[in-house]
């Protein structure tokens, strides 16, 4: 499996994707990061599929907001392109987590020096040093600030963590549910059956989340909305949830 996004003729975008899909040492992390969080913490995927979710959500929200005008903070603070604040999303997006191979704890810590070691690589001969430089820059902030309640610097850190945050679809959390984890993540995250990002009139991206049932609302108003404050897009983003009637647990006793 590869990691596919719309490139849209960015073709800086094109050879960092193919960059990371070629990348053994990268697909190697992505596995250890799932062998931590499924394997032995029965958490959520957090490998290749997670990834690709995480940065094809982000670029769709990158792309809403700079079509209405709005500026990404590589462009207004370094004179760069929007499409290379496409390059700095994408990359912080599939970089984010590589922390969790060493540990889910202070994970976006550790994920930082492990992103620094393949940047260059990744980035090499598609930008001069001094470009290099600024993006490997901007990707590093956007990875170390993805986690909820750190401050948030650039447009571009605060798309990553939202996108982060809407990888919250109901398969997502199968492996944990099925597992025997039954709390209220895992019940909330199963109430989710989908997810979808499109432009709006009144804000520029509207997030519309369906659920099976009114668990799922913990989702939403408790984990979604803790990563979306302090990241400067409260004024871009509408959330609306919608409440069907399906059941996840039929019996819960307490251990």
């Amino acid at each position: 499996m590869s990691i596919n996004v719309p490139a849209k003729g960015n073709k800086k975008l094109e050879e960092v994707l193919k960059r990371v899909n070629n990348s053994t040492g990268i697909n190697t992390i992505w596995e250890c990061c799932n062998v931590n969080s499924v394997k032995r913490m029965k958490m959520t995927d957090h490998g290749k599929t997670h990834f690709a979710i995480v940065s094809n959500i982000a670029l769709k929200m990158l792309r809403l907001l700079t079509e209405k005008g709005i500026e990404p903070s590589i462009v207004k603070d370094h004179g760069m392109g929007k499409e290379d604040a496409e390059v700095v999303v994408f990359l912080a997006s599939v970089l984010h987590d590589l922390g969790i191979s060493v540990h889910r704890d202070n994970h976006y810590i550790f994920s930082v020096p492990l992103a620094s070691q393949v940047l260059p690589e990744l980035l090499k001969g598609i930008y001069d040093e001094r470009e290099r430089t600024i993006v490997a820059s901007e990707v590093l902030n956007a990875i170390y600030s993805h986690e909820a309640g750190l401050r948030i610097l650039t447009l571009e850190a605060g798309i990553v963590r939202v996108a982060d945050a809407l990888d919250m679809e109901e398969g997502r959390a199968r492996i944990p549910f099925e597992q025997g984890k039954v709390d209220i993540y895992s019940i909330s995250a199963m109430s989710i059956s989908d997810v979808s990002i499109s432009a709006g009139k009144e804000k520029p991206v509207v997030i519309q989340i369906k659920l099976h049932n009114e668990a799922g609302i913990f989702q939403v108003d408790e984990l979604l909305k803790r990563k979306i404050a302090g990241t400067g897009l409260e004024k871009y983003i509408s959330v609306v949830a919608e409440i069907g009637e399906k059941r996840v647990l039929k019996k819960y006793e307490m251990e």
